[in-house]
């Protein structure tokens, strides 16, 4: 049902919205299969990794900020060396230690510092996405499950009917009370069905392998699903709410302010660069010198000197390139633009989409219950009215298959019912595992990382933040089949 509310969390709990099967052993259920999902799936957790890498991103922008330290030493001998100088000695080691501390930079760094969180901000919106898109693949794969274990189940069930229709049809062929064609016609429904029965089952063998691909493991006795939140009562409604919290949006303006950030870098390449420098400098003669010259007095055999220094670099020409450089920043902004529209439109499009495939199901839903009750109902006057000779085995036969029909429409319909409703969640923007209630541990929370990434200093720092998960692989999965239910 569709009124003007949206529950912010959806609790994977509750009765079901849809009877599609029978009681079950074993029992798994939407919760336990999409907190399987949240834990395992590699393209979620590859989203993850993708967002830590956008973590390293601020210090690196930070680093050209930092003041850096330089070492270096060597030890000179002289294989040639000048008999007359008394300078040169043939052995002396020498060490310089360099102290170099930016002061400023015309704000470059402080601007791709800015760049760079904007990026993070960017990527969580991303991390967000794919979550919503891997749960609503992993809700479509589990309602298709559903969805096909009841086709299968129908078809099987109508293949039956029709091998006892078939029987009687002979039956009462062998007393002439029907003709050879009746027993045709009974032979060949009992053959289409047989053949809907194969095809049914080779689209449940492509539900189960596409569930193990999402969600990582077999599909067990999977239980309805709950019902889903109140939904928007207008397609309005639902844009606005989509507007103000689709990650795929948010992710697009976030881009579109770090391309401004990166359009102020670019004009700092113009501005002057002030930094302090510190020099030490030491050298040791090894005993040399005073080999060297006839000194009346004690020579030192090392030295060290030190300095401080400002040092001003005033760019005067650079050939162009700064303005280069600032050009491609400012159309790369503007690009950054476009496909925050871009993106808009194309979130417009899709929550208005899934509005409309969610109000048509629910309508089909309604219109297959009274096809189904129908259906049933005209059956059942079908087979009076045969027993008295008024109506024919086809009757019978153009009888059942509408019934079957009917019910196959019906189980369709209350899955893109579902599917369509949390598609249109998922264009709203809630659809993340904490929207979904998970419990499957804690929750991965991408702060962690950015703040022991964001306070980094060390050269020879490790990431001590736990990892974005483990992925699980379905090489040792059996091969699916549609024949069978449960594992």
């Amino acid at each position: 049902m569709i009124d003007g509310r949206v529950t912010r969390k959806l609790l994977l709990l509750g009765c079901p919205a849809m009877v599609l099967v029978a009681p079950m052993l074993h029992a798994e259920d939407l919760r336990s299969a999409l907190a399987a999902t949240y834990a395992s799936n590699p393209t979620l957790l590859g989203a993850r990794e993708q967002l830590r890498a956008a973590d390293a991103g601020v210090p690196l922008a930070r680093a050209d900020g930092l003041p850096s330290l330089n070492a270096t030493a060597n030890e000179t001998e002289y294989v040639r060396q000048n008999t007359a100088s008394t300078t040169d000695m043939p052995r002396m080691v020498t060490a310089v230690g360099t102290l170099t501390v930016p002061l400023y930079s015309g704000g470059g760094v402080k601007n791709a510092i800015r760049a760079a969180d904007t990026r993070v901000i960017a990527g969580r919106n991303d991390l967000r996405s794919t979550e919503a898109g891997v749960f609503t693949q992993a809700v479509t794969a589990y309602l298709d499950v559903i969805r096909t274990e009841a086709i299968v189940r129908l078809n099987r069930a109508q293949v039956q009917t029709l091998v006892t229709n078939l029987k009687a049809t002979s039956d009462r062929f062998q007393i002439g009370d029907v003709t050879k064609t009746d027993v045709a016609q009974s032979q060949s429904r009992l053959a289409v069905a047989q053949g809907n029965l194969r095809s049914a089952e080779a689209s449940l063998v492509q539900a189960r392998e596409t569930y193990i691909q999402i969600i990582g493991h077999e599909a067990g006795e999977l239980t309805p699903p709950p019902p889903l939140p109140a939904l928007p009562a207008t397609p309005d409604d639902a844009v606005g709410l989509a507007l103000d919290a689709n990650p795929d949006l948010a992710a697009a303006r976030e881009r579109s302010k770090a391309a401004g950030f990166d359009s102020d870098v670019a004009r700092a390449a113009r501005l002057p660069k002030v930094s302090m420098i510190a020099n030490g400098n030491y050298t040791d003669y090894l005993g040399q010198l005073a080999l060297r010259g006839n000194f009346p007095f004690p020579i030192a055999q090392s030295a060290a000197t030190a300095d401080v220094s400002i040092r001003a670099t005033i760019p005067l020409y650079q050939g162009g390139r700064p303005s280069a450089q600032i050009k491609q920043a400012q159309a790369r902004e503007g690009q950054a633009l476009d496909t925050e529209i871009a993106t808009e439109r194309q979130v417009i499009a899709n929550v208005r989409a899934s509005f409309s495939n969610y109000r048509a199901a629910n309508e089909i839903i309604t219109a297959s219950q009274t096809a189904v009750e129908a259906a049933e109902l005209s059956l059942r006057g079908v087979k009076a009215e045969n027993s008295v000779g008024n109506r024919t085995v086809l009757d019978i036969l153009n009888a059942e298959q509408e019934l079957v029909n009917a019910q196959v429409q019906l189980v369709t319909a209350r899955r893109n019912a579902y599917v369509a409703g949390f598609s249109l969640l998922s264009a709203m923007g809630r659809v993340s595992g904490k929207d979904l209630g998970l419990d499957a541990g804690t929750l991965y929370d991408p702060e962690i990382h950015y703040r022991e990434a964001r306070g980094t200093l060390s050269d020879w720092g490790v990431d001590k933040v736990q990892g974005a998960g483990q992925p699980t692989r379905t090489v040792d999965t059996p091969a699916q089949n549609g024949s069978t239910f449960g594992n």
